[in-house]
């Protein structure tokens, strides 16, 4: 399961999101929270996270809903592709590799997203390799500094046996490292041409192997 959380969808800084932020002091660390939650009679993870990166609102929408590309930098994220779009409505199709413990798995997703322009993504799961999976990406202007308040909260539970405590400590690793690799791809989108891009190469190393969004 470790990394396929990471999908989609995503210390508090992970190195990547540090080194995207040029190691800057006055932006909010990355805040992560995972807890275990019933829902229609079934244990699943709830997740919270937090970040604010300096690139601005039209240049997050734009990256966050390039689906397209999703691939390039979100860990463990094979493939990403559209299948349809009827106004603010878009399906996808995803495959992902999940690793938990010694187990390796390839997964399949179809989701349906809905957008609001400039302020929310809905994802929320029509079939795949899960028992359940919701999820919201929340955008905010900072007019003080020009950048964008990310949120990321969701509630999801695969379709394998995952150990409680366990896997909160995973799944809370995995989202801090999706987070870390997609808030420093937000950041570098403001970046001039030909800088270094730090999230992929840095957010696979960092990726939990022991995983992140």
């Amino acid at each position: 399961m470790k990394r396929f959380l990471l999908l989609f969808l995503l210390g508090c800084a992970t190195p990547a999101l540090a080194l995207a932020q040029g190691h800057r002091t006055d932006l909010p660390k990355l805040q992560v929270s995972v807890k275990r939650v019933t829902q229609d009679a079934l244990q699943m993870f709830e997740v919270d996270a937090t970040g604010t990166v300096q690139a601005s609102l039209p240049t997050v929408w734009r990256i966050l809903t390039g689906y397209d590309r999703m691939e390039e930098f979100v860990p463990d994220l094979v493939s990403c592709r559209v299948l349809s779009r009827n106004g603010n409505e878009v399906i996808i199709e995803q495959f992902g590799t999940a690793r938990f413990l010694f187990m390796s798995r390839s997964i399949h997703l179809i989701v349906r997203a809905t957008e609001q322009p400039m302020s929310s993504i809905d994802i929320d799961l029509i079939s795949g390799d899960m028992k359940h999976y919701e999820s919201r990406w929340e955008l905010v202007p900072v007019p003080e500094t020009g950048g964008t308040k990310v949120l990321y909260t969701g509630r999801m539970m695969p379709n394998f046996y995952v150990p409680g405590i366990l896997g909160t400590n995973i799944i809370r690793g995995d989202i801090e490292r999706m987070m870390g690799a997609v808030l420093a791809r937000l950041d570098r989108g403001t970046a001039p041409k030909g800088t270094p891009a730090p999230s992929s190469e840095l957010a696979r190393n960092h990726v939990m192997g022991a995983i992140a969004p």
